[in-house]
């Protein structure tokens, strides 16, 4: 069984869904898949469940949701599933719209596993990072969100808003989930800040990120002014010493 897992959400992504597993199953180093799918219309899940036969040594596996519940209890939800397996060592969250190159797994993990970080960002802006099909104005307001996030929460990350991220099993084990107050952009964000508050250490490697060909973009206005008062909201949540960490039995 592999060690490593990677957590794909899904909503209307019925053009990208099984592109994307054949490339994660092809790869040299093996990942199991979980997609949570959130009750897409579209057939998104029928599709999973169709590439579940054609791999059936059970490395893709297929959580559905009762409806459109947000992008980050996707991800928890996808952790508390990751961590009942103790096989899994890492656990990686990845796009499904192949912004995120799936060859770049391999990166992330090998980051972990040579000790260098415990969470592993795949980033746009550091060196060698970029971003390709977004206008001048988007990138812009990606960049300066970046910049806003590093000046609240002093954190030394150039890309807190990524979603292509790695984590060693330690650190989800030792995050108390129910402390994550965010589901949208702003989940993102404060997964890193929980890791950092810890004492976990973030790396990051650059990644060429590709703006979504097929499919339609999640992003939304309300999703950016989560984004916005969430990232105040955690910093003033820490000066009264809030911890993310789950209570150890006494």
């Amino acid at each position: 069984m592999p060690d490593s897992l990677v957590i794909i959400p899904t909503y209307k992504e019925r053009e990208n869904v099984e592109r994307m597993l054949e490339a994660v199953m092809a790869l040299e180093q093996p990942f199991d898949v979980l997609v949570v799918d959130d009750n897409s219309p579209d057939g998104t899940a029928e599709l999973v469940e169709a590439m579940q036969k054609r791999y059936p040594e059970g490395r893709i596996s297929l959580m559905r949701r009762a409806g459109k519940l947000g992008l980050g209890t996707a991800y928890l939800d996808g952790f508390r599933w990751g961590l009942k397996r103790p096989a899994y060592r890492y656990i990686f969250e990845m796009d499904c719209d192949f912004s995120h190159k799936p060859a770049d797994l391999i990166r992330l993990r090998e980051m972990l596993e040579r000790g260098e970080a415990d969470v592993a960002v795949g980033s746009r802006y550091v060196r060698g990072g970029r971003v390709e099909n977004w206008p001048v104005g988007r990138i812009a307001l990606s960049y300066g969100a970046s910049l806003y996030v590093r000046c609240i929460t002093w954190m030394p990350v150039k890309d807190p808003t990524a979603g292509f991220v790695g984590y060693k099993r330690e650190v989800l084990e030792k995050l108390d989930m129910s402390k994550i107050r965010f589901i949208g952009y702003a989940f993102q964000i404060e997964m890193k800040f929980a890791a950092r508050q810890m004492g976990f250490k973030i790396g990051e490697l650059p990644i060429v990120f590709t703006d979504r060909v097929e499919g339609s973009s999640k992003m939304s206005k309300s999703i950016v002014r989560e984004a916005i008062r969430g990232v105040l909201q955690m910093r003033w949540w820490s000066f009264w010493g809030n911890s993310y960490a789950r209570k150890t039995e006494e």
